[in-house]
């Protein structure tokens, strides 16, 4: 058992009433996990307000409740403190009643608008091909060596993400490294974390239904990098504009990695084919199994940030050499002839990237098919944006359905259709079912084209409605080749 003023360690109190040395058996931010004898925290969410349910939680049995704002009428037992931010007292509170987690392992928190699940997964591949026992929390899933735990958000709660550092911890766990998505960061989901060092791979627009304009996004990535210890690394793209501004108030070794400008680990491409990636990183050459700039960032970033953990070079190079990558980033499928490229691209620059890099390793007058969609209560500005760029790279572009949640799927292609220039509506037709716009794609193809189909990537589900329909573009795309069989 712990003891409330324990668990209070480090959280910025205003006002307590009650006992201090209260045991905690629980820290809970839903007031339907309340249980006696656990720690009701009042969180202010973006759909709920959790000082709205301190009763109830009291009802449950609460034993102590923290808030932002204490309730009028107190009850008799009960112990109240006051915090000037309940969402960062949580991820300090988690942690101290895990007892620290993070301070015992390398983390390693990775942030970016793309390559944040590429990036962590290499680190994670990479340092247990060499021997570590490792944890990885990504937007695909969560591991503890190899073990997998399903992911249900980029960055998990506060409360399961220190519960989950600690069970790496007791499973012999050495190093973790995790996404820090912009909401985690700006809900304080982080707080309470040691990292050893910080990773930025690029910004775009993006989440601007969230974050409201795009200064609010680049601020909310900035803060991983402001609040980083002194003895961690931040390590960023110096050929993206932002790199350097998330450097400015940090405190941390700042080390910058890229491909064109000057840079502490630099890269060039030397070859980039649908085979793979040969670069020269400092005069040594070497070939990886993946494709396309955008990964020579990320395996740059992943050799910059497992030299800045103290390992060798030459053993790093060699190891990276043998990864695979991401489940769903630029999987590539040969059917027949015709090659199917599934990527997670969701953002304009994501899709961009891999048509460039489609581009870039087509060898003669093949196609390039493309079927994309884009999901339902996110940030509408990007609908256009996405099939500008999608008609602008490819030879012919099915516009279809991705995840709609509560929009109607035709509504958001509409939006999205108004981006296409009136020169590429000849190459440009419109498929709402997902199932059959993959499939009209493989009638389309011949031998030799390529086919992406664009923005789901890892996800294994369709949701409509509130409600996830099994939908696995790799396994739809593989099942419409071999049914159209061609030769």
């Amino acid at each position: 058992m712990k003891l409330l003023k324990d668990i209070l360690y480090k959280v910025s109190l205003t006002a307590t009433v009650g006992d201090m040395e209260v045991e905690v058996k629980e820290i809970v931010f839903d007031s339907r996990k309340v249980s006696k004898g656990t720690v009701f925290v009042a969180v202010r969410g973006t759909q709920t307000d959790g000082h709205a349910y301190i009763n109830a939680a009291l009802d449950q049995g609460a034993s102590c409740v923290v808030c932002e704002e204490i309730p009028e009428k107190l009850r008799e037992g009960i112990t109240y403190v006051t915090v000037t931010d309940s969402s960062k007292a949580l991820g300090i509170m988690a942690s101290n009643f895990y007892e620290n987690p993070s301070e015992k392992l390398k983390l390693v928190a990775v942030t970016g608008t793309n390559g944040k699940t590429s990036t962590v997964t290499l680190l994670y591949q990479l340092f247990s091909e060499m021997g570590y026992q490792v944890g990885l929390l990504s937007t695909v899933e969560n591991k503890i060596n190899d073990r997998v735990i399903p992911a249900t958000h980029t960055t998990p709660d506060a409360l399961s993400l220190q519960s989950l550092l600690a069970k790496m911890l007791d499973e012999g766990c050495t190093h973790c490294f995790m996404e820090a998505s912009s909401h985690a960061i700006v809900q304080e989901r982080i707080a309470g974390l040691h990292l050893a060092g910080a990773i930025f791979t690029n910004i775009s627009h993006d989440h601007l239904d969230y974050h409201g304009s795009f200064d609010a996004y680049i601020k909310a990535k900035k803060k991983l990098f402001d609040e980083l210890p002194k003895d961690a690394f931040a390590l960023v793209n110096a050929d993206d504009k932002r790199g350097m501004v998330m450097l400015q108030n940090c405190k941390g070794t700042q080390q910058s990695f890229g491909l064109k400008y000057p840079a502490d680990f630099k890269a060039k491409v030397l070859s980039n084919t649908i085979e793979g990636l040969e670069l020269d990183i400092n005069n040594k050459q070497i070939w990886f199994r993946m494709i396309g700039e955008f990964n020579a960032y990320n395996l740059l970033a992943v050799y910059g940030a497992a030299v800045l953990l103290g390992e060798d070079e030459e053993e790093v190079l060699m190891q990276l050499s043998k990864v695979k990558g991401a489940q769903g980033r630029f999987d590539r499928i040969s059917i027949h002839g015709i090659t199917a490229i599934v990527d997670y691209a969701h953002t304009p620059d994501a899709l961009e990237n891999v048509l460039k890099t489609i581009k870039g390793v087509r060898t003669g007058g093949e196609q390039v098919i493309t079927v994309v969609g884009c999901g339902g209560n996110r940030d509408r500005a990007k609908r256009p944006i996405m099939a500008k760029i999608a008609t602008q790279y490819s030879d012919k572009v099915i516009l279809t359905s991705d995840n709609p949640r509560d929009e109607a799927p035709m509504a958001i292609i509409k939006e999205m259709e108004a981006g296409v220039n009136p020169v590429d509506f000849k190459k440009t037709i419109v498929i709402e079912d997902r199932r059959e716009a993959i499939k009209t794609a493989g009638i389309m193809a011949q031998k030799g084209d390529i086919i992406l189909i664009a923005g789901k990537g890892h996800e294994t589900y369709q949701e409509i409605k509130g409600v996830k329909h099994p939908f696995d573009d790799r396994l739809v795309v593989k099942e419409m080749l071999n049914l159209l069989n061609k030769s």
